[in-house]
């Protein structure tokens, strides 16, 4: 049976780091798995009197029927500031709304946080800050790998293209556990 893992960059830039390495992950899924990239692209600021008044935005709906069918999600986060994005954030606040809903979208769904940045430091900052949020989502983080590309314009071609041979292989090895933590873990 194939483990059907779902991948959000976020980043919203066309040229993101992080979007070049979920679109290199798609390639280098365990034979017979697959990875779907799904976009932030479309989900507005979180505002409560939005959601009171117009209900939850349809971007956002689909994006959490995305993550239901999913056997896991991969988070890739980008550093700004030495934290997440606030993009990043605003969607999975978005995500978690109406709070009765949030654990068919989250409670013991399989989630790793990966990332790039063209720093040295990677996205060690960014990834520490997601800890909590996972915590509070009740998410099973898989933490037995770490992935956190850094000084990533180094590891990328102009075209996005993932050209790095040792990262090529890190992140082989840390989509085989992703997969492998997803399927047998549920």
């Amino acid at each position: 049976m194939s483990t059907r893992i779902l991948g959000l960059s976020g980043s919203l830039r066309r040229k993101s780091l992080n979007t070049a390495l979920l679109r290199a992950a798609q390639t280098l899924m365990p034979e017979g798995d697959a990875l779907e990239a799904a976009t932030l692209h479309g989900i507005p600021l979180y505002d409560g009197d939005v959601e009171a008044q117009d209900g939850i935005p349809s971007a956002v709906d689909e994006l959490k029927e995305k993550i239901v069918a999913s056997d896991g999600v991969l988070l890739v986060t980008p550093e700004y500031n030495n934290s997440m994005p606030g993009v990043f954030k605003n969607a999975i606040d978005w995500l978690s709304r109406p709070p009765d809903d949030a654990a068919r979208i989250f409670k013991g769904r399989a989630v790793a946080v990966i990332g790039a940045s063209p720093g040295g430091f990677g996205t060690i900052l960014s990834q520490n800050a997601w800890l909590p949020v996972l915590r509070t989502l009740g998410v099973r983080h898989w933490a037995e790998g770490r992935l956190m590309v850094s000084r990533a314009g180094k590891a990328f071609n102009e075209e996005g293209e993932l050209v790095d041979e040792n990262t090529r292989e890190q992140l082989r090895k840390f989509l085989a556990g992703f997969v492998d933590f997803a399927a047998n873990n549920a």
